[in-house]
């Protein structure tokens, strides 16, 4: 149990908390999450707005926050992998949504040789409709693209260095088929995310998923962010309320513990794994960045904070790499 002496007067907080992010979750509540965070200054991304409206319903301190830890998690990361392999690699980031890595790298001229995307098509084709419309989208993928036509239609997008492709991630066969028509380089270093995807499969079409990932690239990273430690009192209230909605973690058994998330990615191919709860993540910022989100918000309770990043958690796993230093990377 993780719960501290005042565990019940917590519980009682998380049941309040979550009846009010209930409408939220029903509204694509992380996009809305990711926006409202930016819009108050946790992190800086001048592209989320053109994909998701600003929501006037004000979202808990504490979720804020652990939005923020996990960004600034998943980014150091990536950024530690383009360090290493000096940008000579691919990034396929899975069930990416409307997720705006690929121009926040741009920005930092840390783009990788090709970024791609995966998510359902019925998201995919969301997606594109702002690409297509917005220039301020649109205009830094054309100036990365050497041909005279971009490829864009309902479900797909192909250009020299960003692709994004409608795929559904249970269906490896036609994923790769498509990942390959968009130039994907298994000999590459490829980099690949998954951020609360996992956790909605079933472990078997997750284990395959992470094979997959394994025995294609011969030299690649695995970075996944989701719950942990479901098993205790507190992650269970998680599961019930979001069975009470109709969403249904169908993999959270592989979510019991740190221990099982690194076990997962070991039998399934990978050589390497490392996994850090979202508090331990939280407690090593810089102490300048640290005061400054934590002036953004008052937060009277850290004990509601800490038990929500306790049950969320950062892994990472390497395959092959040591030449390049991919088992040194850390957080």
């Amino acid at each position: 149990m993780l719960l501290y002496a005042r565990g019940d007067s917590t519980l009682k907080a998380l049941r309040i908390y979550l009846r009010k992010q209930q409408s939220s979750q029903e509204r694509k509540q992380t996009e809305s999450l990711f926006r409202f965070a930016v819009s108050i200054g946790y992190w800086h991304d001048p592209y989320i707005q053109h994909f998701v409206r600003l929501s006037k319903e004000r979202k808990a301190p504490e979720i804020n926050r652990g939005y923020f830890a996990r960004v600034h998690g998943v980014s150091q990361l990536i950024k530690a992998f383009l360090q290493k392999t000096e940008c000579h690699c691919q990034i396929l980031n899975l069930g990416a949504g409307m997720d705006t890595t690929f121009w926040r790298l741009k920005d930092e001229d840390l783009l990788p040789s090709k970024y791609f995307e995966v998510d359902f098509p019925m998201i995919v084709t969301r997606k594109l409709h702002s690409i297509k419309y917005k220039p301020f989208l649109l205009q830094p993928i054309i100036e990365l693209h050497s041909e005279d036509t971009l490829q864009i239609d309902g479900h797909l997008l192909d250009s020299k260095r960003y692709a994004i492709i409608g795929a559904d991630l249970r269906d490896l066969p036609d994923l790769e088929e498509k990942l390959k028509k968009c130039n994907m380089n298994p000999q590459l270093p490829t980099l690949l995310i998954t951020e609360c995807v996992l956790v909605y499969m079933t472990p078997e079409q997750s284990a395959n998923l992470l094979k997959w990932a394994a025995n294609s690239f011969e030299t690649a990273m695995f970075i996944n962010y989701e719950q942990v430690n479901m098993d205790d009192r507190f992650g269970q209230i998680m599961i019930e309320n979001l069975r009470r909605r109709q969403c249904d973690l169908a993999g959270v058994e592989t979510c019991k513990s740190l221990e099982s998330q690194k076990e997962r990615l070991l039998s399934n191919g990978w050589e390497t794994a490392s996994a850090v709860n979202m508090m331990e993540v939280y407690s090593r910022l810089p102490q300048a960045e640290a005061s400054r989100i934590e002036s953004l918000e008052f937060l009277d309770e850290m004990e509601l904070l800490e038990q929500l990043m306790k049950h969320y958690c950062l892994c990472w796993a390497s395959k092959g790499g040591s030449e390049l230093g991919l088992k040194e990377i850390t957080y």
